[in-house]
């Protein structure tokens, strides 16, 4: 009997432990099955981060061309660069302060001109070359080599005259004088301007020059360049040399 009952509990004991052994099994399995599952997710997580760099595209600089200009492609280069160059405020600094200016959009192919040169930096170290007391002040050339260096790498090239939108020369207003050569048709030389300092205006100016913005800041610098002396030829005895840039 005894013996049955030991035999009875060897059995029951053997199921047991086969049956644990089992479980222990199947949870080991379950638990690098979890493992190797956890790390695919790692794996997968490193991979995906490079790639979501090299999504980043960067910003590419756009490099104008460079072209030299001249009296056949002048009008068709500045009627492309007035649509794809919007600004229309500059500003002027002197030793005697700022002059800010509103250039009009209506007048396209003068504005988009001195935008391009006030982009590639043309102005700067010119001066106020001539000045006409109680009448304008004109700007935009020197007699520093630099000068004539920056006119020969933008070109030779003239604007016609845009005068039918109505704009009259009053005080404050920027136009654009004449060449110096022969010149019947008042083509405009595109690397001088004048502001009028002349109060009113200089009305019989109007229909002969074309106005293209206004100062609409530092009138009073304008009217103490005016006040500088002079020589023979109007010109500052002292330059009043200028610095001209984009107002955003």
């Amino acid at each position: 009997m005894n013996r049955t009952k030991l035999l009875i509990f060897s059995v029951v004991s053997l199921l047991l432990f086969n049956e644990c052994g089992s479980e222990n099994g199947k949870k080991k399995a379950l638990s690098d099955k979890e493992k190797n599952t956890e790390n695919t997710i790692q794996s997968s997580g490193t991979k995906d981060t490079p790639v979501e760099k090299n999504k980043e595209i960067k910003k590419e600089e756009i490099i104008e061309e460079a072209i030299l200009l001249n009296d056949q492609n002048a009008i068709p280069f500045f009627f492309d660069y007035q649509k794809q160059n919007l600004e229309d405020k500059v500003r002027i600094t002197t030793r005697f302060g700022n002059i800010d200016l509103q250039l009009f959009k209506n007048t396209p192919y003068h504005r988009a001109n001195f935008i391009y040169l006030t982009k590639k930096g043309y102005f700067n170290g010119t001066t106020f070359h001539r000045v006409v007391p109680g009448f304008i002040i004109q700007g935009g050339n020197s007699d520093r080599m630099e000068t004539t260096k920056k006119r020969a790498e933008i070109g030779k090239y003239l604007l016609p005259p845009d005068t039918r939108k109505g704009y009259k020369h009053h005080r404050g207003v920027i136009s654009m004088p004449s060449s110096e050569i022969e010149n019947p048709h008042k083509l405009a030389s595109p690397y001088e301007f004048f502001i009028v300092q002349q109060a009113p205006g200089a009305y019989h100016l109007d229909g002969s020059y074309t106005v293209f913005g206004k100062v609409i800041a530092g009138m009073e610098v304008v009217d103490e360049i005016n006040k500088q002396r002079i020589d023979n030829r109007e010109a500052p005895l002292t330059n009043v040399i200028m610095e001209v840039s984009i107002l955003q």
